[in-house]
């Protein structure tokens, strides 16, 4: 049982149709077209769609109840026990209803945000938490305005700890979803440059993350990146604990050693944590599941063992086998400048490659600022790589940059991403690593499923 008709009808008070106190909702849907049995239907409206046109399909599907803006007409042909729960607005009205089930439930909550990590930091404290507590966290990266809301709303009911990622591309969205979501806990783990184009600074960045603290529980702890200066204002705060590599944080991160599969390292209590991730990016990651472990009493042992058996959203630096045991780093869900930096800087600390390759696309929503952004990916970029290829329409400044500093290098441009599939030829053999960064709307996985 999702909950009853009638504490439905608590938070909705006004409706239509048949309200009994036995009738239970077992699930909720937005899509008319899904089976849905005892279900809560809730139609969406968008700018092209209108969710409400939809109801006779849903109940012909399942549904028992529906939320129903009071303002659209409520069609005829449906029998009288249909309950419509008549709202202002459906979209509020869902994220009402996941504030309240999130209340009923009233699981410790924990909201990650930031430009980049912020979905593999959630992948870790969603495998610490499960060492300890029965743990439902957002699938994928269901994290905005109605992402969130289902997420909380296919919480099991016997849900000890709910871990939500929080996304956002302008100012109020991480508010709206801290003050839906209510966190104990909140993690920021970093301030890169993702959204630029419509926050105008790495400053309105850094505020806009900073919201998560809206709905924060006011006994609450706030982890941060401690080594990002635009989070400093806050260091003092009584709530906040420090993450970084720097000295002045409180989880110091120390000693990393990079091996082929995981990234080991130390902090400054002593303790030797293995990660079965690579890159310093990751140990910082790491480190903010480590202190919110603590935070939730999880034994050391047990966090030793979550952060080796990681289970991460895919494309996320996915280490893959493709043709003639060619290594393969598929990162190729989304990319900010800053993430594709830490890709590459992991790929060149990397060793037992003859050869490695960087195939890297366009970074979108860096607006009038993209081609200063891109120019700055290539300032990372030695001589260790023997290949750069560059694809999309702005990336193409990376390899004019890099032509500069090493006129040897093989570099090259291409337009169409498939082209570079040819290219790749020579690239497939054992001692080779390839890898694959750039945004999300490059689909850079379709040429990575050609090589595997």
């Amino acid at each position: 049982m999702l909950f009853t008709v009638s504490w439905l009808t608590t938070i909705f008070p006004n409706s239509k149709g048949k309200v009994d106190e036995h009738i239970e909702i077992k699930r909720f849907f937005t899509d008319s077209r899904i089976v849905a049995n005892e279900a809560l239907f809730i139609p969406l409206v968008g700018e092209n769609f209108d969710g409400h046109q939809f109801v006779k399909q849903a109940y012909e599907n399942g549904a028992i109840a529906t939320l129903w803006d009071h303002n659209k007409t409520m069609p005829e042909d449906l029998p009288e026990e249909f309950l419509f729960l008549l709202v202002d607005d459906t979209t509020k009205a869902l994220q009402q209803l996941a504030t309240a089930y999130r209340d009923e439930v009233n699981p410790i909550v924990v909201g990650v945000t930031g430009s980049n990590g912020k979905t593999t930091t959630k992948d870790i404290v969603a495998s610490i938490a499960k060492e300890k507590y029965r743990t439902h966290f957002t699938d994928g990266n269901f994290n905005n305005e109605f992402g969130l809301p289902f997420t909380i709303l296919n919480m099991p009911r016997d849900t000890e700890l709910l871990v939500l990622e929080m996304g956002m591309s302008s100012f109020g969205e991480i508010e709206l979803l801290s003050n839906i979501a209510k966190p104990d806990y909140a993690i920021i783990t970093n301030i890169g440059e993702s959204h630029i184009e419509y926050l105008g600074s790495r400053e309105g960045i850094a505020k806009a993350k900073l919201e998560i603290v809206s709905g924060l529980n006011p006994a609450g702890k706030l982890i941060i990146d401690g080594d990002e200066p635009l989070l400093s204002h806050v260091h003092k705060n009584s709530n906040v604990i420090k993450v970084g590599f720097k000295d002045h944080n409180d989880f110091i991160i120390k000693d990393m050693e990079l091996k082929r599969d995981k990234t080991l390292f130390t902090s400054n209590d002593g303790d030797l944590y293995t990660v079965s991730l690579l890159g310093s990016h990751h140990a910082k990651n790491a480190g903010f599941g480590i202190v919110f472990g603590q935070l939730v009493d999880i034994d050391k042992k047990n966090i030793q063992h979550a952060l080796q058996c990681l289970k991460l959203t895919g494309m996320r630096f996915e280490m893959l086998s493709g043709v003639n045991d060619v290594s393969i780093i598929n990162d190729a869900y989304n990319a900010s400048p800053t993430s594709m930096m830490a890709a590459i800087r992991v790929v060149q600390q990397m060793n037992g490659f003859s050869s490695k390759v960087l195939v890297l696309g366009d970074i979108y929503e860096l607006g009038e600022q993209s081609k200063e952004f891109h120019v700055s990916v290539a300032e990372v970029i030695n001589n260790s790589i023997s290949c750069l290829y560059t694809v999309g329409e702005d990336s193409d400044v990376i390899g004019e940059v890099v032509r500069k500093k090493y006129p040897n290098m093989i570099i090259k441009h291409f337009y169409q991403k498939e082209d570079v599939i040819s290219e790749l030829q020579q690239f497939l053999k054992e001692d080779s690593l390839i890898l694959f960064k750039a945004s999300r709307g490059m689909k850079l996985e379709s040429i990575i499923d050609k090589l595997i």
